[in-house]
């Protein structure tokens, strides 16, 4: 029978999406079967690659900061956040997180994926529209 696990992240990995996630509750640390858990920390002027999780809900909380994320087939939907926001994200949604801001932006993420970064596809073709 599986057991309670307590974590404190103390290291952290880089993600396919250009960020650098705290290392948290998956597959990898925990034996976990159905989801996963990280803490993110995007950076001022910090900006994530175009892409989707396959087949994979997310879930994020706002700890702290405000950013945007473009979202869409053709990155084509902006969504602003702050502090206190929850995000739902469906699976194979593409989506850019970023941060325009000059302070770090903090949030809990969440995904039904218990690799974390298993499902992620990069999405190449979708950068030129999310610089333009």
């Amino acid at each position: 029978m599986p057991s309670c696990q307590k974590l404190r992240p103390t290291g952290s990995y880089a993600g396919k999406q250009g960020f650098s996630y705290f290392e948290g509750i998956a597959r990898e640390t925990t034996g976990s079967q159905a989801i996963c858990m990280h803490l993110l920390t995007i950076p001022p002027g910090g900006r994530a690659r175009a892409h989707k999780h396959l087949s994979h809900e997310t879930a994020i909380f706002v700890i702290d900061g405000a950013g945007a994320m473009m979202w869409g087939d053709r990155l084509e939907h902006v969504m602003q956040f702050a502090a206190g926001d929850l995000i739902y994200i469906p699976p194979d949604m593409p989506h850019l997180p970023y941060n325009p801001t000059d302070a770090p932006v903090r949030a809990v993420i969440a995904r039904t994926d218990p690799h974390e970064q298993e499902s992620v596809v990069l999405l190449p073709e979708l950068e030129i529209l999310a610089r333009a």
